[in-house]
């Protein structure tokens, strides 16, 4: 089998490939902002204390403490929040030209992905609206979950983007091509576990439950503690009037906690298998895939063991968050290989 390019690379690839890029990079400031307790560090919106950055003399912080009490300027906060909007806005612009330049190729008869560049023109939006509700419900759960999911939603948007204009196919021969049809299932079930996993991680850390179980391998020296999922997964749970450092009672947190634990294991078999399953494919491309795959899927287990083991440290924190995200593109790419490649009957 060959990895080769069936065509030239398609105009705006570099440019998507720079957004994915910096989509990363807001990614990894949100959930910086988020773990530093910074979500609520300027409590207007899109402003912060009504400024386009923030108070900075001490007239500034004055007139902010003034005119909101109930928060006073903490400078340590004020800037990652209002940073990481600055830097989602300008993320919108990237997705205001693609959808110019995929309209203008479409203009010149090219098959541009006018669709996909739409789609995540409306993503953009909406999660410009989560963010402010973020602010406006004082951080609830449900907002903020549903923000960090539309963050790596766009994210994988882009990166499908960029591998769309890349323009690159796999051509095999036609018995390689039946072993990848037949490896599709187990593929998007990879793809479903680790998205729900992910899910799991955000209600976890949104609800301030990542140091629930403070030990390994077990959870408060048990296998099975005290937990209360009916709590720990109430999603009609009431807006505020603040979330900052969460509300739910222990049980509720350690049984979040638990899941996204028991989620790990599942990825861990689920994706291992696939790495598996790949590599007895015994083809170049797919062998390099089986092994960013295993390795990307390990560095985060042990991030996540990390995390643990010394209580949730700040860079390993927003590193598993990071690594995360390449976990999630790494089999959003591998099904973008899958479901375009091509058998050469001529091999």
């Amino acid at each position: 089998m060959q990895d080769k390019t069936n065509s030239q690379v398609k105009p705006g690839y570099w440019l998507a490939a720079s957004g994915t890029l910096f989509a990363v990079l807001v990614i990894v400031l949100g959930a910086f902002t988020r773990l530093v307790d910074a979500g609520l560090g300027c409590p207007d919106w899109p402003g912060c204390y009504g400024h386009i950055l923030w108070p900075m003399d001490e007239a500034e912080v004055a007139a902010a403490n003034a005119a909101f009490p109930e928060a006073p300027v903490e400078h340590d906060k004020t800037w990652p929040e209002q940073v990481h909007r600055l830097l989602a806005t300008s993320l919108g612009l990237f997705c205001i030209a693609f959808v110019v330049m995929a309209y203008r190729q479409r203009q010149k008869g090219f098959n541009a992905p006018i669709k996909l560049t739409l789609v995540l023109l409306a993503m953009v939006i909406v999660q410009g609206m989560f963010g402010r509700w973020t602010v406006t419900l004082t951080l609830w759960p449900q907002v903020v979950t549903a923000h960090l999911i539309g963050g790596f939603t766009t994210l994988s948007l882009l990166w499908l983007l960029t591998l769309r204009l890349q323009n690159r196919r796999w051509q095999m021969t036609p018995h390689v091509f039946a072993e990848i049809q037949r490896l599709k299932p187990l593929l998007l079930v990879a793809l479903s576990v680790v998205i729900v996993q992910i899910l799991l991680g955000g209600w976890t850390s949104t609800n301030y439950a990542a140091l629930a179980c403070p030990d390994l391998p077990t959870c408060q020296g048990q296998w099975w503690p005290n937990m209360d999922f009916t709590k720990g997964f109430n999603f009609a749970q009431d807006i505020g009037p603040n979330y900052l450092g969460g509300l739910m009672e222990n049980s509720a947190r350690t049984a979040i906690h638990f899941s996204h634990r028991i989620g790990a294991i599942v990825v861990t078999l689920v994706v291992s298998y696939l790495v598996y399953r790949l590599l007895r494919i015994k083809q170049k491309s797919t062998s390099q895939w089986a092994i960013m795959l295993a390795f990307v899927l390990f560095l985060q287990i042990g991030l996540g063991l990390s995390n643990v083991y010394w209580s949730l440290p700040l860079p390993v924190a927003v590193a598993h968050n990071a690594v995360g995200a390449m976990l999630l593109l790494t089999l959003v790419g591998l099904c973008h290989r899958f479901y375009t490649s091509q058998a050469n009957q001529a091999a």
